[in-house]
């Protein structure tokens, strides 16, 4: 055993797989708990509402003494018991507030949509903090904006020039001056509904021509950030510029697919790169997809899909009920080409909708 590992967050399973095939004895804190993050951990947490998370990640530095933490979404400006791996509390701020963000942009001088005018449409609307683009929305006059803010009262938001592209992200590794890009990938959006703009899904590797440019990008945002360990950077990839969205200073969504496709250890280049060590760039071995199901009505889940893994992630216990719109369960597949690769897929998630009332 390398170590002992806390893991905290909101959505810890994908890190905590990888801590765990690195050789770490891991525990989470986690709102999910789902069958799978079992599997890699020693002991886990649960915790309802975010307000929750610190007195639970207190709880299990009670029980357990750790070597090292990693922050996932939700918990990156928390103040630990023990010593974080990743991305400082006084450097990761700025990239949890949109507005901020956007100031880092224009002073790196990276082609960024610019803040719309007060009368400009259409424009994309973001909350100025929030993860995962599920509350994004293209607005196209004043009355959508104003329902939309109805939505969302009191919480602040930018307003910004509407881009038209391909989501992508690039997957760096960081050691706080110098980056490495690791994997190019094409994001996958909800595109229906409320949650339009939502994650739900990624490919990798992203196949394009702008592909040099974005590394080059995403590997001097990444240094400049003075983030450490494993960050995204998201794109929007227009017909002649790959626009940069945002900086995730932490583990992404993304993490399983670049470890299938790359067959590479994301915490362990982590590791090594809050260590001041960056890893040579990994080769690509095949393509890989994952997308994320969504409940379309209230439901409640009785099938036990635990017997589909490996096809399957983020497996819920049998007996879970589901509000319309949440995460159900994440499906993979794979090939040596984008379009084997989702078509695998899509069988696979006909395969996993049978079990699905």
């Amino acid at each position: 055993m390398r170590g002992r590992v806390l893991v905290a967050g909101f959505s810890t399973r994908h890190v905590a797989q990888s801590a765990a095939r690195a050789g770490y004895e891991v525990c989470a804190v986690d709102h999910f708990c789902d069958q799978d993050l079992f599997w890699y951990t020693r002991d886990r947490m649960r915790f309802e509402d975010l307000s929750d998370l610190p007195e639970t990640v207190d709880r299990m530095c009670r029980n357990y003494s750790f070597d090292l933490v990693i922050a996932t979404s939700g918990a990156e400006d928390l103040t630990f018991p023990v010593p974080v791996c990743g991305t400082p509390r006084d450097k990761v701020g700025r990239f949890l507030d949109k507005l901020d963000m956007q100031h880092f942009f224009e002073g790196l001088k990276v082609p960024v949509p610019r803040i719309a005018a007060d009368c400009e449409y259409p424009v994309m609307a973001k909350p100025c903090r929030g993860a995962g683009g599920w509350r994004n929305a293209v607005l196209h006059n004043a009355a959508e904006e104003k329902h939309w803010a109805s939505l969302y009262p009191d919480i602040p938001y930018i307003r910004q020039q509407l881009v038209d592209g391909i989501p992508a992200s690039v997957c760096c590794v960081a050691n706080g001056d110098r980056a490495r890009a690791i994997a190019v990938n094409e994001q996958l959006l909800r595109g229906n509904g409320e949650s339009t703009f939502g994650f739900s899904g990624s490919v990798t590797p992203f196949d394009h021509p702008m592909c040099g440019e974005m590394i080059a990008l995403a590997e001097k945002i990444a240094a400049s950030s003075g983030c450490t360990g494993t960050l995204g950077i998201d794109f929007v990839v227009g017909y002649d510029t790959p626009w940069v969205i945002e900086v995730n200073p932490r583990f992404q969504g993304t993490a399983d697919t670049v470890e299938i496709a790359y067959g590479c250890n994301l915490f362990q280049f982590h590791v090594s790169a809050c260590a001041g060590t960056l890893p040579e760039a990994p080769q690509v071995q095949e393509y890989a997809a994952r997308r994320i199901l969504f409940a379309d009505r209230d439901m409640t889940l009785n099938a036990d899909l635990k017997d589909l893994a490996p096809l399957v992630s983020d497996i819920p216990w049998p007996g879970t009920f589901f509000e319309e719109d949440q995460a159900i369960v994440s499906v993979s597949g794979t090939g040596s080409t984008r379009d084997a690769a989702l078509s695998e897929l899509d069988k696979n998630i006909s395969t996993v909708r049978q079990y699905i009332p």
